[in-house]
């Protein structure tokens, strides 16, 4: 019988119990896929809380190895720690892995209530830029050194007035990360014969940023 491993991460609060009832569910799909031919040899890696108290850090640098290494793996939900350091364990390991699309299919499910006419039409997947925009994380909190020495700045530089009391993010758009995005969306259409894709976006507004994102968007296209 073939074996792939896949390292996982169970996750903290809920995490166990959730990846103890979806491992069976993994592990009965992939029987039932490959007639009993394959099967998942599952690793566990530590990540969150868990591995706080057994190694003394958030995300160890094994964990990241291992995901390097196996190019794939399946994380539950982790813990922001609280303090210094790591801001989101999830931003870390997506910007560290440069996991920069989060996909998303969205498909009705036959019986399912809902209060759309015909949810049977609802077919789509949504690409989702992970690293760069807000998701990039840079960001500091109100009253804060950082912020206000930031909000100091672009009134005096940039004659721009901003609450004091202000919390401050960036966000960050780059010709590169927009179009590696739509690169992927779109070859994910092509191979799967779909129809056509759909640029979303606030550039009536935020000209510079979403602006830019729709029109660098366009270019690849």
């Amino acid at each position: 019988m073939e074996e792939r491993t896949i390292p996982y991460i169970e996750g903290d609060g809920v995490g166990p119990d959730i990846w103890r009832a979806a491992k069976l569910v993994f592990d009965e799909a992939v029987k039932v896929a490959y007639a009993g031919n394959k099967r998942v040899k599952w690793l566990k890696v530590l990540a969150g809380e868990e591995a706080y108290r057994e190694t003394g850090s958030y995300l160890p640098e094994e964990t990241i190895e291992i995901l390097k290494t196996h190019k794939i793996g399946i994380k539950g939900p982790l813990t922001t720690p609280i303090g210094g350091g790591i801001r989101s364990l999830n931003v870390a390991i997506r910007q560290i892995l440069d996991l920069y699309a989060c996909i998303r299919p969205v498909k009705y499910i036959p019986g399912v209530p809902s209060p759309l006419k015909n949810p049977e039409k609802v077919d789509m997947v949504v690409f989702r830029e992970n690293t760069e925009d807000v998701y990039a994380g840079i960001e500091w909190p109100s009253e804060s050194f950082e912020a206000k020495r930031l909000i100091r700045f672009l009134e005096e530089e940039m004659n721009q007035k901003i609450n004091p009391q202000a919390g401050i993010g960036l966000k960050i758009i780059t010709p590169y990360g927009t179009k590696r995005l739509m690169r992927m969306a779109i070859r994910w259409a092509l191979e799967r014969n779909r129809k056509s894709i759909t640029i979303v976006h606030k550039g009536n507004i935020m000209k510079f940023t979403e602006g830019a994102f729709r029109q660098w968007a366009y270019e690849l296209a």
